[in-house]
Order: C-alpha cells, then structure tokens, then sequence
C-alpha cells in the first residue's frame, strides 16, 4: 500500500497537494533561517527550501542531535547547498541577535518552540520561556538586522487555550501581531529589548534603532502533524509493535491532522501571501476521532482492533480538549487565492499594554515563578486552567 493510500486511510481525505515552483521563484536567491530546524516542521521546511534556488540556508537548533541529522541528509542530498548549522537557545538575545547580525537572513521561519503539552504543563515556566520570550527575541533581531520576513509557525492550540504550551502560542501571536503594528505606526522606539543579563544593554547594539525598518511579522496556525516527533501515530505504532494495548485519552476525542510535506508547503505558500500582521488559518479538512484514526491504523497493520489488538480509554491528561478550534470567536476569515488558506482577522489589544506585559512575564519565568499560570490569564483572558 502508497503512502499517499494510507494517508488518505488515516487522513479519511486526500493529501493536499502544492505547485511548489511557483512558491519558490519569491524565495529565488534570498537567505532563510529556520529556527528549531533540526525538528519535525522544521527539517521538512529546510527540505524543501534546499531543493529550490534558494541562496544559503541557516539552520538553528538547541538540540545538536536533531541539527546534526539534518545537517548530513542536506550536504548529502544537496552538495551545492550554501548550508550553514547553528546551535545556540532562542531564549539567548545575545545568541540569537549574533546570528542575525552574521548572516542577515532575509526570511525567517520560526519553528523552534516546546511543543508536548502534558511536559509543559509540569514545567510552566519553561514552556514561557523558550516559546514566548524566544519568539520575542527573535522577532526582535530580526527587526533590528533588516529580516524582510518573519513567519511563526503556530498551533490550533493557541485558540481558547486550556493548556500552558496553547497559552504561550497565543502570546506569541499577539507578540508578532504587536511588533508588525508598531512598526507600521513608525513607533518602532517603543519596542523594548528584553534581555536578562544586568550589563546586555550597555555593551550591546542591539539598543541602536537601524534606518528604514521594514520586518513583516505573521503567523501561521494549523492542527496537529502526522509522524511529527511525539505525533499520536508514532505512539500507536510503537503500542501496535508490541502487541498492544493501543491507548486512547478519550473515545470522543477529535483532533486535526496534516502530514509534514502538506503543513509545511501550506507554511511556505502562506509566506507568500504575507502583507504583515496576519494570522493564516490552514484548511485541514473535517476533524479526525484519534479513535477511529487508532482503529484504521490497527487494521492497515493487518490486525483487527478489539480482537488481536485491543484499544484503552486512559482519560483527558492535564489541559487536553476533547476538540481543538482554529479560530476564537471574535476573529473572522478572509479568503485567499489559494483556498486552503484563510487570513483570521486580528483581535483588537492594546499594544503597548502587550509589550510592557512581556517585560514583566520574562521576569517570572525566569524566577520559576509558581503562579505563572495567573500571570498569563491576566494577560490572556481566553485562557482558561484548572486551578
């Protein structure tokens, strides 16, 4: 059996299918970094940007493992590949501006982020931190070294989030919602570096405003990715392996699914479509039951479920929905020429409120402050925790 059949199988849709040529004539000769590139998303978007025209690749990871793996698949695939790979944590604005500064990337994909929710419910402040203020950070070395493009990847999870990792994604799309409004309202002073070393302002450029600033910042916001490190179907594979049982939180939970190439080709054409300040909504078809998707898998392993393979129901773990939303209730749609793609209408916040608001939450985090859950819901109303 293809894989495209057993996509389809697992999907209950057809894979959606890209002119990926067109895509890569705007990316034609430009410098991309892709943060977290060593990881799920990110390694397929350095895959596709390395088989095009596109003129030195930087990947960046805090995890020597994943970069080195897909540092040895691009020199072997791609010899002629001006490839450069990077360690160093988001988190770092003396890393993180250092890199941005050396190479001067003209479009940056932004992937890097923790992204298991159970983990990052035990370690909260962790989750603000590297996602968070790491896209604050980054963001803001972009927009300080002429980075033309910035796009974060972000998640369904983010829409009335009940978990922390959820949580940090929205505040993550209101951060490059902020910094792409200040910018267009020539107020670019007002964004202010974070950093926590006490000297980093001192002996640091980073306070120096470069002429012209022009950074577009958008986001990009899907479901969950099939075979994606920690996916739900590598877990039933592994359980199917060993003879079962295969575990399920709940029998009506429902989640949406893409395979990596389709998320990440969507994440480039989506680029291209960016005016700044947008968040795109990919279309990833009907929800799937992570029941049903375990059942089909059963059965494409030549088993069947219940008989030889028998399914649990294990209960919804720490800030887990029984279903995901792709947008809040204030955002709308706009279309785009691509129809798996929609444009969510901002939600309206008061920038500088926000901004100053990020001062203070990288404080916390970096203090492990306990109550870093009230925090964020002070800052996002749409969250909602247990306590």
């Amino acid at each position: 059996m293809d894989g495209g059949t057993v996509e389809k199988l697992l999907l209950e849709r057809m894979p959606v299918r890209v002119d990926m040529e067109k895509i890569f004539e705007s990316l034609n000769g430009k410098t991309a970094l892709v943060t977290g590139g060593g990881g799920s998303i990110g390694s397929e978007l350095c895959r596709q940007l390395a088989r095009h025209q596109i003129r030195q690749l930087i990947i960046f990871d805090l995890y020597e493992n994943n970069a080195y793996e897909i540092e040895q698949e691009l020199r072997a695939d791609y010899p002629e590949l001006d490839l450069t790979v990077l360690i160093g944590s988001v988190a770092d604005s003396r890393r993180i501006y250092q890199v941005f500064e050396a190479y001067r990337p003209d479009v940056v994909y932004h992937a890097a982020a923790h992204k298991h929710v159970p983990l990052m419910e035990d370690s909260p402040c962790e989750s603000i931190k590297n996602n968070v203020i790491g896209t604050y950070k980054t963001a803001y070395a972009a927009m300080m070294n002429g980075c033309a493009r910035f796009v974060l990847i972000s998640t369904d999870k983010a829409v009335n989030p009940t978990n922390i990792m959820g949580a940090g994604k929205r505040l993550c799309e209101m951060v490059v919602q902020s910094f792409d409004r200040v910018i267009r309202e020539g107020r670019e002073r007002t964004i202010a570096e974070l950093h926590t070393h006490m000297d980093a302002g001192r002996d640091s450029k980073l306070s120096v405003l470069p002429e012209g600033i022009h950074t577009e910042f958008v986001a990009v916001r899907f479901g969950n990715v099939l075979g994606s490190n920690g996916s739900v179907l590598l877990k039933f594979q592994k359980q199917i392996e060993k003879g079962g049982p295969v575990t399920v939180t709940h029998p009506e939970i429902t989640r949406y699914f893409m395979t990596v190439q389709e998320a990440v080709s969507l994440v480039l054409q989506a680029g291209t479509y960016a005016k700044g300040g947008e968040i795109f909504v990919l279309d990833m078809g009907s929800p799937v039951k992570i029941d049903t998707l375990a059942r089909n898998l059963i059965r494409l392993s030549g088993f069947e479920p219940d008989i030889d393979i028998k399914i649990e129901y294990t209960g919804l773990r720490p800030g887990e929905k029984l279903y995901e939303e792709k947008l809040m209730s204030e955002e709308g749609l706009r279309m785009t020429p691509n129809h798996l793609i929609y444009i969510g209408c901002p939600i309206s916040f008061d920038t500088d409120v926000f901004l100053r608001q990020m001062q203070k939450l990288m404080q916390a985090c970096y203090e492990n402050r306990e109550d870093i859950r009230e925090l964020v819901a002070e800052i996002l109303p749409s969250y909602r925790y247990r306590r």
